[in-house]
């Protein structure tokens, strides 16, 4: 808790500093002040809880203090502490809301026990505010979603519900099964990851709060959550004049809350809740992101472009071509064509995004289980196409589409490189097992599952050397290592060593090491 001492007089402030029993009561800042001007500063920063005054000081005194005090509905206990035994004094003390009046000179024991009385009734005040308060968030929390449920529910059975029309008719005096109804969509994911850092539950909150103030001093409707969506509000109207008004007014204050544009779209009118929503729908995903009509904030019902959709099914085998090369600069050419393709035709649609959203995680599936690749850590995921204040961006779509393919390419590029990586190995580990046998390019090829090209280019480019090379290595490396010994004959080693000829093991030798192996063992022999 907090506590400040206002009084004009130094040492009346020190006094009170020196005589309060402040740790016991829990009190551990206290301010100063010289007088009211200067303590209404104070107060307005750091809110004490507890507040002793003087009634006679200079510039702003007691009265006007807690004049002030009382108006601004501060949740604080004041303690007058003042040198007149006045009425005028006191009345206006308890006019104003004072705890008590402590004349001075002070006693201690007076005044601990008025703030050790102060304390506990600003405690329990507390705790009846806090209780209030719970009641009213239980009240205010519950109440919409129950009106999200049921009208969630209306909207995915696509008609009324006899409940959904009894409650209506009760809460708003509408009878819904034969007014003409007008539905809104306003998405909001990515206001979610703008404005709220991924809090959806406090988005729709606050949203929701914005939008019903609006329909409700109208009197046309309601707005609710989409429970059959993970980023939908519905603004439900039943009175059908003033819907644009309405909702240009609902946009604008929603942008001034969160400094974030958002596009509402208003569907046909209809006693049949299904056509109204699905003509909403279909309006949303005709969209022109290209286009200035996504700047606006309403599209209300009106024919919009459309232009047929591209798959990026049609390019897939060009796509999956370039992840087994590992090629970002082939994949970026492909998607260079998709861009230009948007950017010719000045349109990208909502229903667009959709697809290849959903078409490029079909395909990436696809490719990760074909190279058996159980990647823990998800892939990048580019979704965020959209400015801070809420406008797409297409170079930002660009460039997130192409942090996914690359992505994806490096994660397949990086495995089956380690695959062959250790199929290379395990081929030279079977070189040097079996170096003493005559092996042929077609016997490793049939044991490894593999193409004698494929082996060879690997091969050579992972060491250096072809397989004949590097089997001539291993052998003339044991050799030297048995020429160490000096009762081995020349034609043994050679024998051992997978040479049936000594004369030709000795012209190898020779060519390798620049000497013949009975110059290597006399050699050898000397150091």
């Amino acid at each position: 808790m907090k506590a400040i001492i206002i009084d004009d007089e130094k040492h009346v402030r020190e006094g009170l500093l020196l005589l309060a029993e402040w740790d016991r009561f829990g009190i551990e800042t206290i301010y100063e002040a010289a007088d009211g001007e200067e303590a209404i500063e104070i107060i307005t920063e750091h809110q004490p809880e507890i507040v002793f005054t003087d009634m006679s000081m200079p510039r702003r005194d007691g009265i006007n203090l807690l004049k002030w005090i009382h108006s601004s509905k501060l949740n604080c206990k004041t303690i007058v502490v003042s040198g007149y035994d006045d009425f005028h004094y006191m009345r206006n003390a308890i006019a104003f809301g004072s705890f008590d009046y402590i004349l001075k000179p002070i006693q201690p024991g007076v005044l601990n026990d008025t703030l050790a009385r102060a304390v506990q009734e600003w405690k329990e005040q507390r705790n009846n505010r806090l209780s209030t308060l719970e009641k009213n968030r239980v009240i205010n929390e519950v109440r919409p979603l129950y009106w999200d449920y049921l009208l969630s529910s209306a909207l995915d059975k696509g008609k009324w519900t006899k409940r959904s029309i009894e409650q209506i008719n009760k809460e708003y005096e509408v009878d819904v099964a034969f007014t003409p109804i007008t539905l809104a969509i306003l998405p909001i994911n990515m206001m979610i990851k703008k404005r709220y850092q991924g809090d959806a539950d406090l988005a729709f909150f606050s949203l929701l709060n914005i939008s019903n103030e609006v329909m409700s001093e109208r009197k046309s409707g309601v707005a609710f959550r989409n429970l059959n969506q993970e980023d939908e509000l519905i603004l439900l109207f039943w009175k059908e004049a003033g819907i644009v008004d309405a909702v240009e007014t609902i946009a604008t204050m929603i942008h001034q809350f969160t400094k974030v544009h958002c596009t509402i779209v208003i569907g046909q009118t209809s006693t049949q809740i299904y056509e109204v929503y699905d003509s909403a729908v279909q309006s949303l995903k005709k969209i022109n992101l290209l286009e200035s009509a996504w700047n606006t904030t309403v599209v209300a019902n009106k024919q919009l472009k459309t232009l047929p959709v591209l798959h990026l099914f049609d390019y897939s085998e060009e796509i999956k071509w370039s992840i087994q090369s590992g090629s970002t600069e082939q994949v970026d050419e492909i998607l260079e064509r998709v861009y230009n393709t948007f950017d010719k035709n000045k349109y990208l649609s909502i229903e667009q995004l959709e697809i290849w959203e959903n078409q490029f995680a079909i395909l990436k599936d696809h490719w990760l289980n074909e190279y058996e690749i159980n990647k823990q850590d998800p892939l990048y995921q580019g979704v965020d196409y959209w400015n801070n204040d809420g406008m797409f961006s297409f170079t930002k779509f660009k460039e997130e589409k192409r942090k996914e393919f690359h992505d994806l390419i490096q994660t397949v590029f990086n495995v089956q490189y380690k695959k062959e990586k250790n199929s290379v190995q395990m081929i030279e580990e079977y070189l040097r097992d079996n170096y003493q046998r005559d092996i042929k390019l077609q016997e490793i090829a049939e044991r490894f599952f593999l193409s004698r090209e494929y082996i060879s280019r690997k091969f050579k480019a992972d060491y250096q050397m072809t397989i004949t090379d590097y089997l001539t290595k291993i052998r003339i490396e044991k050799a030297k290592e048995l020429l160490e010994n000096p009762y081995l004959k020349i034609y043994e080693i050679a024998d051992s060593v997978g040479y049936q000829n000594d004369k030709y093991f000795i012209k190898v030798f020779k060519k390798l090491e620049g000497m013949t192996p009975k110059e290597y063992r006399a050699k050898k022999t000397k150091s």
